[in-house]
């Protein structure tokens, strides 16, 4: 396999120089995340019902106009990767948080279904720059090979974003309606995040000094590789059957006699969920093939899923298979954080997982969407749920190659 030697790069800061500092780092880029989490992605999740209820738009429409700002976020995404590696953070995360703040209120203020797109594509803009693909690439490069316990903290972090932020929804839905309700998140975005984004992160990235005869492996030599292909149709088919499933929890709980108060609380859990997922990565052999992780993550997501479709009652248990596809999409999320670093190490990380991880966000955009339509298609959410735990079985099957 040919690759290419460059230099490679190196932290602002080396990781034992003032720790104290660097710990404040991590706590700020943390923060930034649960605010930006909550407020680009998980808040439209928990209105829509109320959103297509008060304008007359199909819960359909409303989720897949939301969806089309995730796929811009994946194809800007590909073009943020590789101005990360190439320059710092500072300007970038914090031109997202600015974008996104304006585009919460031109969703919040939309006539029509068409300003509503509109809004939601300036949101997706500022998704690519200060959501897990960015702050992967601020961890990757600011820690290289110590990056497992920064990227599990902010991951911590990140999962914690809807069960902070699915209770402040529901609470401000009860007492206003969900035009105002956006615009306070909107400056709740913009207050929190553009400061901590303009004074906590990296202006540019110290160059390291030149290590010879060693091998950095490129966006185009990765994509020769069948390792890569393996690696991306297993990660998409799990990443399919976990959002698709626990974003649309709020219908499929609802479908089974669960209130909508307890669906959007069982939303917040799930995101509890995840941090416990996160921390469980943590204990996993680092011995392993990278495929392992993988593959095990696939096998419990498919008998998660397969449990949330056969229960109805109790009502108790159905939650709790809920919050445990939670902690799986949690342990999913870091196992994919480190797929590229893991299999073709740090440098150019953030260009390689710029391409790895576009088709995997345009496949999360599109279930929110993928969710109604499939249930409706096949007749309950039920079905989709068994049919979707299949589809993680196969990528357990997958994973082996990859």
């Amino acid at each position: 396999m040919k690759v290419i030697a460059e230099p490679r790069l190196a932290p602002l800061e080396p990781l034992g120089a003032q720790p104290a500092r660097l710990h404040r780092r991590l706590a700020a880029l943390s923060l930034g995340q649960i605010v930006s989490w909550g407020v680009l992605f998980y808040a439209l999740i928990v209105a829509a019902p109320v959103i297509a209820e008060d304008t007359g738009w199909s819960l359909s429409l409303v989720m897949g106009l939301y969806a089309l700002g995730l796929v811009v976020s994946a194809g800007v995404g590909i073009a943020v990767g590789f101005v990360l590696d190439r320059t710092g953070p500072r300007l970038i995360m914090t031109a997202g948080s600015v974008v996104g703040a304006t585009g919460m209120c031109v969703v919040a203020l939309s006539p029509t279904p068409v300003v509503f797109a509109i809004g939601w594509g300036l949101v997706g803009l500022a998704q690519a720059g200060v959501l897990y693909q960015a702050a992967f690439t601020v961890i990757t490069h600011r820690y290289g090979e110590r990056r497992q316990v920064p990227l599990t903290v902010l991951t911590l972090a990140g999962g914690l974003a809807s069960t902070i932020f699915a209770p402040i929804v529901v609470a401000l839905l009860a007492v206003t309606d969900w035009r105002t309700t956006f615009l306070v998140l909107a400056g709740i975005l913009f207050v929190v995040t553009v400061p901590l984004h303009w004074f906590s992160l990296e202006r540019a990235w110290a160059p390291r000094p030149h290590l010879e005869h060693t091998e950095v492996h490129t966006v185009r030599t990765v994509l020769r590789q069948r390792r890569f292909w393996m690696l991306l149709l297993a990660t998409a088919a799990i990443a399919l059957s976990l959002y698709t499933v626990t974003i649309s929890i709020i219908p499929v709980l609802l479908e089974k006699g669960v209130s909508y108060e307890l669906a959007a609380i069982t939303l917040g859990l799930v995101g509890a969920g995840q941090v416990v997922g996160r921390l469980l990565f943590m204990v996993l052999p680092r011995d392993r093939q990278p495929w392992v992780p993988l593959a095990a993550v696939a096998a419990a997501s498919a008998v998660a899923l397969l449990a949330i479709s056969w229960l109805s009652a109790p009502v108790w248990l159905l939650l709790v298979v809920a919050i445990i596809a939670g902690a799986i999409r949690g342990t999913q999320t870091l196992v994919q954080a480190n797929s590229v670093s893991d299999r073709w190490g740090s440098a150019n990380y953030g260009s390689i997982n710029g391409v790895f991880s576009a088709p995997l966000t345009v496949l999360v955009a599109l279930t929110p969407a993928l969710g109604p339509l499939f249930a409706d298609s096949i007749g309950s959410f039920a079905a989709m749920t068994a049919i979707l735990a299949g589809l993680a079985a196969v990528g357990a099957l997958l994973a082996r190659g990859s």
